[in-house]
């Protein structure tokens, strides 16, 4: 509702109690410095949980690999190849269906899961990364605990990975051989001749 009076038009948020006479809409903040407020708020909150983060997850993922490895190389390089390969090949190929996926029917949200599941299968290749990247005291903390409690781990879950992006690219390979073999009989299929 609005009312027009001589230097304009007025905003009328709503009228007063006894129903006569309108009461101007209030002037609080704008909407877009709530927005602002709320965005800076969980920037500050990610910064701290970073800082938190980095000083807690290395070391804390150094010593539970070592207590799988228990300063045995053979332990550590086993569980290096399982947790490289795995948790390397396993996040490409939901990377890969979110890709084939995105554009079907429903395929925004399978896509969405595809991808945060691939990010949470990765993490330990990740934490594993942290530590041999980091330049913080828990990253160092956590490379001696792997040298001296989890010996081999490192190289081999370097070698893992190295080893299921060889696979993947594989998979996709005939995967991908595979649909445009099935889309050239369709096509051929429809045309009447034969492919051989």
């Amino acid at each position: 509702m609005s009312a027009v009076t001589s230097g304009g038009p007025a905003k009328i948020d709503h009228m007063s109690v006894d129903g006569t006479t309108p009461v101007p809409a209030s002037t609080g903040k704008p909407a877009w410095v709530n927005k602002a407020i709320l965005i800076a708020v969980g920037v500050v909150a990610l910064i701290i949980a970073y800082f938190v983060l980095a000083a807690f997850l290395p070391r804390w993922w150094s010593i539970r690999v070592a207590n799988l490895s228990d300063q045995a190389f053979s332990k550590g390089i086993f569980w290096g190849l399982v947790l490289g390969i795995a948790c390397t090949l396993v996040p490409l190929l939901l990377f890969f269906a979110a890709w084939s996926v995105r554009r079907k029917r429903g395929g925004k949200v399978s896509a969405i899961v595809a991808v945060v599941l691939a990010v949470v299968v990765a993490i330990p290749n990740l934490l594993t990364l942290t530590i041999v990247l980091g330049s913080n005291n828990a990253a160092h903390a956590g490379e001696r605990t792997l040298d001296t409690e989890a010996p081999g781990f490192r190289g081999a879950t370097a070698l893992g990975a190295v080893v299921a992006v060889v696979i993947f690219a594989l998979l996709v390979f005939v995967i991908v051989r595979a649909r445009r073999r099935r889309a050239a009989k369709r096509i051929a299929g429809s045309a009447g001749t034969p492919v051989a």
